[in-house]
């Protein structure tokens, strides 16, 4: 497992996605789509972060790399609401950054089962 340090960077940078997508979100168009997309978005974006924080007060091992997984699995979701929408103009290169630190989010937390799985 890592140490503490590293925890408190990736809880900050689970919680800084989640801000990010919240903004995204607010500055996509209104359409039907849209605001379906971006409710379940908010929702991934979120709950990657809570999970990582329940993981970190998780009461053991196998707790702690169950809700890695969750966290694995809602940051791939929230890459699929990403790809989902269509930004205007001047959100396209921030729905590319999105799209990548969901996709180096998955990755991070897949290490870190696989590591596990090692054990």
């Amino acid at each position: 497992m890592a140490n503490k340090g590293e925890y408190q960077d990736l809880e900050e940078r689970t919680y800084k996605f989640a801000e990010r997508v919240r903004e995204y979100v607010k500055k996509l168009t209104r359409s039907i789509s849209h605001i379906e997309y971006g409710k379940q978005l908010i929702r991934s974006s979120g709950s990657v972060a809570a999970n990582y924080i329940e993981a970190n007060e998780s009461i053991s091992k196998k707790d702690f790399y169950h809700r890695i997984k969750i966290c694995r699995k809602e940051a791939k979701e929230s890459r699929l609401w990403i790809r989902l929408t269509t930004p205007t103009t001047p959100e396209q290169s921030e729905q590319k950054t999105l799209e990548q630190e969901s996709m180096e989010l998955m990755k991070i937390f897949n290490a870190i089962v696989a590591n596990h799985e090692k054990e």
